[in-house]
């Protein structure tokens, strides 16, 4: 198994590596109609959709990339101020990767780490994105403003791989398997909704000191940049194109927030609703989660 996953689970979907800037993108793309990108989260690669793709490529052109360092693509050389990692840039990575497909203007959707490019795109890029789908998460901005004892607990990954290098990046490399484990098993509320060749494939995410590494690089960006760059837009730049907003009826963002209102403070035109399932939307609950995208994206 490497990390690019069994080719069976996207049956017609061709494959390929896309220069872009310092980055080669590893990209898996597939059906016909208007563009869609699909955007992935931590610990996963773009196999998170292997459900959901599919199914979304009889009515549209799916796109589905490996982020910069996560799977198959390459992650940029690493700053000081980890700017290569932000959501800016990994934003503009992914318009220019769009672009060298073909697509100028395009749909997303992302989850987790992949929902906070997604937003970020859009409000840097409007001219680009016709609609936006956002699963579980709001705006980093947002969830470090309203940080609170509990936040600290529960998300004590943004806390932990954005320590400096390179102590969080030795502690994994130590377990690997039980940090992936930990994560799939403790966020989800299926577990059995990873098989074993993609959980072993989202293993390599966790096996590789450079995959590692870059991954900790975006987090460190998310709370120093990232944040920033939420901080400089709150209340001057909203998202011009719609916005659907899923989330895990079970998991932290019910409880903690009331996820329409909060993005209803960046953008016009939100609507969506909870899926009863754990944090990985379209792992787990694949027939809610491409009746929802399918649904609005078709609209």
């Amino acid at each position: 198994m490497d990390e690019r996953g069994t080719p069976q689970r996207f049956d017609g979907f061709h494959t390929s590596s896309i220069a872009v800037g310092e980055t080669t993108i590893y990209t898996r793309y597939g059906g016909s109609g208007p563009p869609l990108l699909l955007l992935h989260g931590m610990p996963e690669t773009h196999l998170m959709w292997h459900r959901v793709a599919p199914r979304l490529a009889a009515n549209f052109t799916v796109v589905a990339p490996d982020l910069p360092g996560y799977g198959a693509s390459t992650g940029p050389a690493s700053a000081a101020d980890h700017a290569p990692y932000s959501k800016r840039a990994l934003a503009l990575d992914m318009v220019q990767l769009m672009a060298e497909l073909g697509f100028l203007r395009f749909s997303i959707a992302g989850h987790d780490r992949g929902a906070r490019v997604a937003y970020r795109l859009a409000l840097d890029h409007p001219e680009r994105v016709q609609r936006l789908a956002v699963l579980d998460i709001v705006p980093t901005g947002e969830a470090l403003q309203q940080a609170d004892a509990t936040f600290a607990r529960d998300f004590w990954l943004w806390f932990f791989l954005a320590q400096p290098a390179d102590f969080p990046e030795r502690l994994i490399a130590a377990a690997p398997r039980r940090f992936l484990d930990h994560m799939l098993d403790g966020w989800s509320a299926r577990p059995d909704a990873f098989p074993a060749e993609v959980r072993d494939a989202y293993l390599c995410n966790l096996a590789d000191p450079a995959r590692v590494h870059a991954i900790c690089e975006e987090y460190r960006a998310a709370l120093t940049l990232d944040r920033a760059h939420d901080d400089a837009d709150r209340g001057r730049r909203r998202i011009a194109c719609p916005v659907l907003v899923l989330w895990s009826e079970a998991g932290a963002l019910s409880q903690w927030y009331d996820p329409l209102t909060v993005w209803r403070g960046w953008a016009d035109d939100v609507r969506g609703h909870a899926l009863a399932c754990g944090h990985f939307l379209p792992e787990e609950a694949p027939d809610a989660t491409f009746a929802a995208l399918n649904a609005f994206f078709s609209a």
